[in-house]
This record gives C-alpha cells, sequence and structure tokens, in this order.
C-alpha cells in the first residue's frame, strides 16, 4: 500500500467535542509543515487522508458486531464476532456505511479470531486455545472485496510472528496481495515486536509495515503521571481498569520505575518525555516501512506529538545506549503473564 508505507505519522481519533474545528485546522496546518505541500501525499495543497477501519476478531457477544447492523438491539442479543467470510463483508460495508464513502484504504483485522495472547499478555496458554476461523477463509473474503473495490488493501493487528507467517501463506495460496500492515503495540515500555516479529515483517522478508500503537502506553509516557499524579481528566484517572498494564497505580512496581528513568533521560538531553519517546519509537529499523500512531485530546497535545517530527528525527548513540541499558534492567514492564 503505497500511500502506508510512504508515511512516518499516522493519526488516531483526536476527541475533543468542544474544539473540532480548530484540531482540524491545526492537524492541517501541522501535516502541511510536516509532509511538505510539495509532496506526492498531498492533494490540492493539503494532505490526503486515508481511510482505515477494523474489523473485530474472536468476541463474544460483541457490540461492535451488533452495530453492524441498525438498531443493534438488546446486548442479550448481540452476536459473536469472528472473522468468517460472511462477518467480514458485513463489517466492511457497514464502515462503509457508516464513514459514507465507498472505498476504505486500509481495512485490518483488528486482533486474531485464534486464541493468541494478545493486549500485554506474553504467555501462550494451550489451555485457552479454541477452534477459530481459519486465516485463509478471512483471507479470501478480504480479497473479494479488494477486487469489488471497497478495500484498497489489508492489515493484520496484534498479531504473532506464527499469525504473520500463515497470513503470507494463505495470500500465496490465494494469489493476493500480503498484509500491508501490522498494527501492535510499541512503545519503551513494550518492546516485544523487536524480537521475531520484527524479523517477520522486515523489508527483506515479509515486508509488513508496523503501525506502532500505543507508543505513549496510553499517556503514562508522556509524563504525566510522574509523583504519583492522577489528572483529574486523563485517561488512566477516568477509566482506571482499561489499559491497566499501564496504569502506574495497578502496573507492576517496575513500570513507573523505567518511566521516571526514561523521563531523567529525556530531561538530561533537552526533551520532553513525550517526545523522547516518539523519536525512539518512529526512528526503529522495524517502523521506517510503516508508522506510528499518535493521539490528542487538545492542541498542546498534538503539538508536542509533532515535534518529534521536526528536524533531525533520530536520537544519539549515546541516549539509545542509555534507553538499552534501562531496558535491560526493566524489560517490558508494560507487559504481564
Amino acid at each position: 500500500m503505497q500511500s502506508m508505507r510512504e508515511a512516518s505519522i499516522s493519526l488516531t481519533r483526536l476527541k475533543c467535542t468542544q474544539c473540532q474545528t480548530s484540531i482540524h485546522n491545526g492537524v492541517q496546518a501541522a501535516l502541511r509543515s510536516t509532509l511538505g505541500l510539495g509532496s506526492r501525499r498531498t492533494l490540492a495543497g493539503v494532505p490526503r487522508w486515508c481511510w482505515a477501519s477494523k474489523i473485530a476478531g474472536y468476541w463474544p457477544r460483541s457490540r461492535a458486531a451488533a452495530r453492524r447492523s441498525e438498531p443493534e438491539g438488546d446486548s442479550e442479543s448481540w452476536p459473536d464476532a469472528r472473522a468468517d467470510a460472511a462477518s467480514v463483508r458485513q463489517a466492511c460495508e457497514a464502515s462503509l456505511r457508516r464513514l459514507k464513502t465507498d472505498c476504505i484504504d486500509l481495512y485490518q483485522i483488528h486482533w486474531p479470531d485464534r486464541y493468541v495472547p494478545i493486549f500485554g499478555q506474553t504467555e501462550y496458554k494451550c489451555a485457552n486455545e479454541r477452534k477459530p476461523v481459519l486465516i485463509e477463509e478471512t483471507a479470501a473474503a478480504l480479497k473479494d472485496l479488494m477486487q469489488e473495490g471497497k478495500i484498497k488493501a489489508y492489515g493484520v493487528s496484534n498479531e504473532t510472528t506464527f499469525g504473520v507467517c500463515e497470513w503470507t501463506r494463505a495470500a500465496q495460496k490465494l494469489d493476493m496481495p500480503p498484509p500491508a500492515s501490522i498494527q501492535n503495540a510499541c512503545s519503551l515500555v513494550v518492546r516485544l515486536f523487536e524480537y521475531e516479529l520484527a524479523e517477520a515483517c522486515a523489508t527483506s522478508n515479509f515486508n509488513v509495515g508496523l503501525l506502532a500503537y500505543s507508543i505513549l502506553a496510553g499517556g503514562l509516557l508522556s509524563g504525566k503521571y510522574r509523583g504519583n499524579k492522577q489528572p483529574a481528566e486523563s485517561r488512566h484517572t477516568k477509566y482506571p481498569n482499561f489499559m491497566s498494564r499501564w496504569n502506574p497505580t495497578k502496573g507492576i512496581p517496575q513500570l513507573s520505575e523505567a518511566v521516571e528513568g526514561y523521563a531523567m533521560i529525556a530531561e538530561e538531553n533537552g526533551m520532553s518525555l513525550t517526545e523522547l519517546s516518539t523519536r525512539w519509537c518512529r526512528t526503529r529499523s522495524y517502523c521506517k516501512h510503516g508508522s506510528v500512531i499518535i493521539g490528542a485530546t487538545n492542541l498542546d497535545q498534538l503539538k508536542e506529538n509533532l515535534d518529534a517530527f521536526e528536524g533531525d528525527a533520530g536520537l544519539s548513540e549515546e541516549v539509545l545506549a542509555q534507553i538499552d541499558d534501562i531496558h535491560l534492567k526493566l524489560r517490558n514492564p508494560g507487559t504481564f503473564l
């Protein structure tokens, strides 16, 4: 997917009910500066927006699956979310209807239909295995949607090395393009991708671009929770059980220790923790043929996010060594068994 592979930044939903217009204008101005008006990514002087959507993997009694039809019905009647051919088509057509468009640029499987340890889990437990929808069936449904012009490319998300290999094998068998992207968590406190997945997805192998999400670990790596602070409108304060693995009051003790160490490195080098975290992530070799996803609730946060895309994008070898020293002592504290 050419437009995705050219990009170096992706924007997630900007949650701001009182300043949507100013946020939109701010994004436009920032992207003009970041991408450049003469770039091939621009159209009539404004960067081209790409539509991306997802279909949920296995999710019993899923509201997401229920919302594919109108009305969604009572919770007792919500269907299971699966990745079978009929569900893939129904989900895609519902997304097209909601987005009011006739084509989605990138359509992703949000998480696998089969059992895998995801969302911070690291241990594969055979007892949790279930009968999955075969990847080949899901892939065939996506191929049909591409041939009909309803999607341009597809990707996976929260996937494993085994999954990437199986998706590639299925694509070869079905004579269709391989996944264009993989959207997995990647940050200073979750570096799991750089193990086997980085090899499988490398340009020299399956060439699947990483769309790194939660690069700030739900805001933890912005530094706003340092010193036991709990900002009133912050995610981990308002929703303490959502992404609790990154909540400083619920995560393992090493989590806050690691954040403090990274914050000190940032301060010593004249940048914010947000900028350090973003620069580190976006310059990883496994992100260069993909993108990093940023999110903001106001223009100040957006500006701080985009600061990491100005000037010299990289970090010095000395700073990288300091980051790795902390990682070696406190490996992936944003995960659990």
